[in-house]
């Protein structure tokens, strides 16, 4: 027969134990897949700037979450299988890169979160109700793509005040990219500017379609921000400075690599800001109640070495937009 003091200190016991076991759970470890693409080389910087902006939110990689990476190599039939592929490893967010990804990963599921990083129109494409609201399961980041096209076009107009006739390399079975080419022939059209469609899904298409570009007297080249294009940079830069034509870029890689102008979102920081909404997820929030964000910050690359291998001289309004000038 048990003594009261033996009962007491039973019951001490267990007192004890009880908060200790569950401490002593096991820590949830998030599973983020990542929808790429392209190579994976090339979003080494940005998937750095959202695992920065994981550890400025107390996450360390490995103890807190890990990443399930899967590639399309700009491949984009690709994009459903592997979409699938992540979903058996029962991911708790899917981070996409790009308009294909971000169609791939809706169609495949309307449970698990999407954050998608640089959609160029995220309500036209489909994504969202809204920017404010944009309702099922994505939310995220837009790099405001049909903005940014008129842009283009008015740094061609400031470099040669004379230009009557612009080419746009965009890839039509990007459906980011289609409404890009509607907004680019819109805007040529209120300044009587000739538009040039150069349609191109692949490297051969590319080739194909810059060589029509001399055959039309493109007096300018504006580069859609397309996983093919970014892919066949090298072959596309090179064609501008052989023939002589002024080109502006959606992806600041074209100006560090010998293109002559590149404007656009800064992705970096795109991705960077993602990791807010990725713990806003993991802590319960419901995308479809989180607005879908707007660049505050862009990338204004300018390759003067470029300019002078085509024989142009920048105007100043140009050169005091730059924050970045190669020389």
């Amino acid at each position: 027969m048990k003594t009261r003091r033996q009962i007491l200190a039973a019951l001490s016991v267990a007192a004890l134990a009880a908060p200790l076991a569950s401490f002593a759970q096991p820590r949830k470890v998030w599973r983020i897949g990542l929808l790429l693409e392209s190579e994976s080389s090339f979003y080494i910087p940005r998937l750095d700037a959202f695992k920065s902006g994981m550890r400025a939110l107390g996450y360390v990689e490995g103890r807190d979450y890990i990443t399930e990476a899967r590639s399309a190599q700009s491949d984009f039939s690709r994009l459903p299988k592997l979409m699938m592929d992540l979903i058996s490893q029962q991911v708790d967010l899917i981070v996409t890169t790009g308009t294909p990804s971000g169609l791939a990963a809706s169609k495949a599921t309307r449970e698990i979160p999407i954050l998608i990083t640089t959609v160029g129109d995220p309500v036209g494409s489909g994504f969202a109700a809204s920017l404010a609201r944009p309702g099922g399961n994505v939310t995220g980041f837009t790099q405001l793509s049909s903005e940014l096209i008129s842009k283009h076009l008015d740094l061609l107009r400031q470099l040669l005040p004379q230009i009557r006739r612009v080419a746009f390399l965009y890839d039509p079975n990007n459906q980011s990219n289609v409404l890009l080419l509607a907004k680019f022939e819109a805007d040529c059209n209120k300044l009587q500017i000739q538009p040039i469609r150069a349609p191109a899904r692949n490297a051969e298409e590319i080739k194909v379609s810059l060589a029509t570009l001399v055959q039309h007297k493109a007096q300018g080249l504006i580069v859609s921000p397309s996983s093919i294009n970014t892919v066949s940079r090298s072959s596309v830069v090179e064609h501008t400075i052989k023939h002589r034509l002024p080109a502006v870029f959606s992806v600041n890689i074209y100006a560090v690599e010998g293109g002559l102008i590149s404007y656009s979102a800064d992705f970096d920081d795109l991705y960077r800001r993602a990791a807010a909404y990725a713990d806003k997820i993991f802590k319960g929030a419901k995308p479809g109640d989180l607005p879908i964000q707007q660049p505050t910050t862009f990338d204004f690359v300018l390759n003067l070495k470029t300019a002078k291998a085509l024989g142009l001289t920048i105007p100043q309004s140009i050169l005091v937009q730059a924050n970045k000038v190669i020389e």
